[in-house]
């Protein structure tokens, strides 16, 4: 992989330089060859991780490091492509679509029929991680500001759920009690992740403004994100049924998919309108469509929503993650403390998922199961992470480089031994 990449890599200082230096170049052309090596390296990356039994996304992320980091080969030619404004704005448009895709994958049937024990285990889920991962920032982190260490804890919170999906499916074993209570709470947990996230960047916008922090403004977020989600789900269940059957009458191709990004989209800037993160919106609005909403387009033989929006997310999310990747100063590492943070936050994250087994009381079902299935941090991990990476607090990043790469490792490290246990523990339980 790495000869290829640097012979792509020959090419940008000299048109970098071509741009800047000619009135008439097209601003588009560094861009192109940016998302030559990024694609290129995602592909690559994801290939040699599936090979090797691991999803994807870890190939991406971690050609995304391999990338950043080829200045330590004596090679500085990529350093630009992680600041440039057009990946990054690429990269958050993938983001808006990745979490409209998840949001699609769910309804809000399945939220309301989960039961008891998978909202004990997605709740469990959430305050435990988030506390531990408080503690833990507090402890290694004391000259950062309480701010940082909610944050640290936000991003112990997310779940994807994708991975552990994965395991139990290849072993055939999605059927099994321990799949529908881990699968149902990951529903939950994506929610309730989502309503932390929009609280902690809130009290950070409140007090990057000079306003005093109060338990009244905090009750304040929480509010409006309870209230923009019940009335995204209110109004989507009375007006995208109609909405989508009156589109089902125009003639013109590519109407479902351009309907279904609109509707996304919309929603991102609502929440952002009412000071919530984008993709509080994205996944609302991908939770509320479901298939009878369009089944017009699919009974005159379109593909469904679910089906137009895969090849967009194919494109832009591993931008995103590559992105996250090369973000990764691996330089980083070499201050004091950073390495060590990295594995107390993976400590963390790991106990602080165990504690969902505590959920669980019905008999027959394994504990330990469900609480390995709820460990690994994904793509989920990083868009906390990377939003950490944008906020301002007294004009600095909440999460600076070296954290962010902490937390980066912790995703890594989180949903790669998550397959490994998951099979162990699910081999016991067999045995026995």
């Amino acid at each position: 992989m790495r000869p290829l990449l640097l012979l792509l890599a020959a090419f940008v200082p000299s048109t970098a330089l071509a741009v800047q230096g000619d009135a008439h170049a097209d601003p588009v052309a560094p861009v192109a060859l940016a998302l030559v090596i990024v694609l290129l390296a995602a592909k690559l990356g994801s290939e040699l991780a599936v090979r090797i039994g691991q999803p994807a996304v870890m190939g991406e992320l971690v050609a995304g490091v391999v990338v950043g980091n080829l200045s330590l080969l004596g090679y500085s030619g990529l350093d630009p492509l992680w600041a440039s404004p057009s990946l990054d704005m690429l990269a958050r448009l993938g983001v808006l679509v990745l979490l409209f895709e998840v949001g699609l994958e769910s309804t809000v049937g399945q939220m309301l029929t989960v039961g008891a024990p998978s909202l004990v285990v997605a709740t469990l889920g959430v305050l435990t991680p988030f506390g531990l991962g408080w503690a833990a920032s507090a402890w290694l982190l004391p000259a950062q500001s309480v701010y940082v260490h909610a944050f640290v804890g936000a991003t112990l919170c997310a779940t994807s759920v994708g991975i552990t999906a994965r395991v139990f499916q290849d072993l055939g074993r999605l059927a099994t009690a321990e799949a529908r209570i881990i699968l149902g709470a990951a529903v939950i947990d994506d929610v309730m992740g989502l309503v932390v996230l929009a609280v902690v960047s809130g009290a950070i916008a409140t007090a990057g403004s000079g306003a005093a922090f109060s338990y009244g403004a905090i009750a304040l977020i929480v509010l409006k994100a309870a209230l923009f989600l019940a009335g995204s789900l209110v109004i989507g269940v009375f007006l995208s049924p109609k909405l989508f059957h009156f589109a089902s009458r125009l003639q013109a191709r590519g109407v479902l998919l351009a309907l279904g990004l609109a509707w996304c989209f919309l929603l991102s800037w609502m929440a952002n309108l009412i000071g919530l993160a984008p993709i509080v919106g994205a996944f609302a609005a991908g939770l509320i469509l479901e298939d009878v909403h369009y089944r017009g387009f699919v009974d005159r033989g379109e593909h469904t929503l679910e089906e137009l929006i895969k090849p967009i997310s194919a494109f832009l999310a591993p931008v995103f993650f590559v992105l996250m990747g090369m973000r990764t100063d691996l330089r980083a590492f070499a201050a004091p403390g950073v390495l060590g943070l990295s594995m107390v936050l993976t400590v963390a994250a790991v106990i602080g998922k165990q504690a969902c087994s505590f959920g669980v009381w019905r008999p027959g079902i394994d504990r330990l199961t469900v609480g390995i299935g709820m460990i690994p941090r994904g793509e989920v991990g990083l868009i906390f992470a990377n939003i950490g990476l944008g906020l301002q607090l007294q004009g600095r990043p909440v999460i600076d480089r070296p954290t962010f790469s902490a937390l980066v490792v912790m995703v890594i490290l989180t949903t790669l031994i998550t397959p490994f246990a998951l099979k162990a523990s699910l081999g016991r339980k067999k045995r026995s």
